[in-house]
C-alpha cells in the first residue's frame, strides 16, 4: 500500500514538471518577450525607393493643402495692415531708436525649417523610415505655414504700432498731425507699412513653431522620458526651446516688438507645432514616441498580410483535475475577436499580431 502510494507521488511530481514546461512553452508561443519585439519594430526598414511614391501619393492632398497656404502667406504678407489710429499723447511709448535685426529675416527659414529637415533626414539614414522622413517634415511645414498665416493674420488685423513707429513715421524727428490728432506720416512707405505689424512677432512665432517641433521631435527620437533619469536627454531636448527664446528676446532688445508680441507669438507657435506634431507621432513620452503612427499601421499590415487576414491561433490549454488526470481543451482565437483586447501600445499589437 504504502508502495502504491509512493508511486502515485512520483506520477504527480512527474505530471506537474511536464504541464509547467507546457505551460511555460504555451505563454513563449502566445506572448514574445517585449524587448526583442521592439527591437525588431525598429529594425524594419522602409526605404524612399520602396515606398517613397506610395507615402507622398497617399498625402497629396496635404501636399496641396501645403501650396494654399503658401498662397495665402504671400497675400497676407503683400496687403497693407490696418493703420490704427496714433495721437500724440501715444508717442512715448512709440520713440525708440531704429535699429537693425539682430536676428536677420532670411535667417529665421535656415534654423526653423532647414534645420529640422536636416536633423530628419539623420534619422532617415540611421533607421531608413520614409514614414518618419516624410512625416516629420510633412508636419514641420504645416507648423511654420499655419503659424505664419495666423501671426500674419492677426497683424494685418490688429496693426499694432512698433516700438520705433516714431522714427518710422517721422525721419526727421518732426512730427505732424491731422485735425483729429492722428499721425500724417512722410517717412518711407516701406517703414511705415512694417511699422503697423507689432503684434504679434513672427520671429517668435516662426521659431517656436519649427524649434518647437524640433525639440518634440528630438524628445521622442532620444528617449528624453524613459524615465531612466538622464538629463543629458533633457538638456538636448531643451536646447530649440532655448534658441528660440534667445531669438524672441533679441525682437525686443531690437526695439522691434513690445514683451507681449513676443510672448503671444511664441505662445502661438508653440500650440501650433505640438497640435501639427501630435498628428503624426505619439507623445515623445509614450514608449512607442520614437516613431510615427504611420511606420506601426505598415508594420502591422505587413504582419497581417503575412499571416492572413483572419488566421486563428490555436492553443492548447492543460488542466490538472483532482483524480489527476490530464484535460486537453482546444481553444481557437479569431485575429479580431479577442475580447480582451483593451487599450494597449502599438508594439504590444506587433508582439501579439493583431490589428
Amino acid at each position: 500500500m504504502a508502495w502504491n502510494k509512493l508511486g502515485s507521488l512520483f506520477s504527480f511530481l512527474k505530471f506537474q514538471g511536464i504541464l509547467q514546461r507546457l505551460r511555460q512553452q504555451q505563454q513563449q508561443q502566445a506572448r514574445p518577450q517585449p524587448e526583442r519585439a521592439r527591437e525588431a519594430a525598429k529594425r524594419a526598414e522602409y526605404p524612399i525607393r520602396t515606398y517613397g511614391a506610395k507615402v507622398a501619393w497617399n498625402h497629396l492632398h496635404d501636399w496641396l493643402i501645403l501650396m494654399l497656404l503658401v498662397i495665402i502667406e504671400v497675400g497676407l504678407f503683400v496687403i497693407h495692415p490696418f493703420y490704427r489710429f496714433v495721437g500724440k499723447d501715444m508717442m512715448g511709448d512709440l520713440r525708440y531708436p531704429m535699429k537693425e535685426n539682430t536676428v536677420p529675416v532670411w535667417a529665421v527659414p535656415i534654423y526653423s525649417v532647414l534645420l529640422p529637415i536636416c536633423v530628419s533626414i539623420f534619422f532617415y539614414y540611421r533607421r531608413k523610415d520614409v514614414y518618419d522622413l516624410h512625416h516629420s517634415v510633412l508636419g514641420l511645414l504645416f507648423a511654420v505655414l499655419i503659424t505664419a498665416v495666423i501671426t500674419d493674420a492677426i497683424k494685418d488685423a490688429v496693426g499694432r504700432p512698433r516700438p520705433d513707429f516714431f522714427w518710422r513715421c517721422f525721419p526727421d524727428g518732426k512730427d505732424v498731425y491731422d485735425k483729429w490728432g492722428n499721425v500724417v506720416c512722410h517717412g518711407n512707405k516701406a517703414d511705415i507699412k512694417e511699422g503697423h505689424k507689432s503684434f504679434p512677432s513672427g520671429h517668435a512665432s516662426w521659431s517656436f513653431a519649427g524649434l518647437g517641433y524640433l525639440s518634440l521631435y528630438l524628445a521622442g527620437k532620444i528617449h528624453t522620458f524613459d524615465r531612466q533619469g538622464h538629463i543629458t536627454k533633457l538638456c538636448i531636448t531643451l536646447i530649440p526651446l532655448l534658441a528660440a527664446s534667445l531669438v524672441a528676446i533679441s525682437r525686443v532688445d531690437d526695439y522691434w516688438h513690445h514683451w507681449n508680441d513676443v510672448f503671444a507669438g511664441g505662445f502661438l507657435g508653440l500650440v501650433v507645432s505640438a497640435f501639427c506634431y501630435r498628428q503624426f507621432f505619439p507623445n515623445p513620452y509614450d514608449d512607442d514616441g520614437w516613431g510615427p503612427y504611420a511606420y506601426f499601421d505598415a508594420l502591422l499590415e505587413e504582419l497581417s498580410d503575412n499571416n492572413g487576414d483572419g488566421a486563428a491561433q490555436t492553443t492548447n490549454q492543460l488542466t490538472a483535475h483532482p483524480t489527476m488526470g490530464v484535460h486537453i481543451v482546444n481553444q481557437t482565437q479569431g485575429s479580431k475577436g479577442d475580447s480582451d483586447y483593451g487599450p494597449s501600445s502599438r508594439i504590444d499589437d506587433i508582439e501579439l499580431g493583431r490589428r
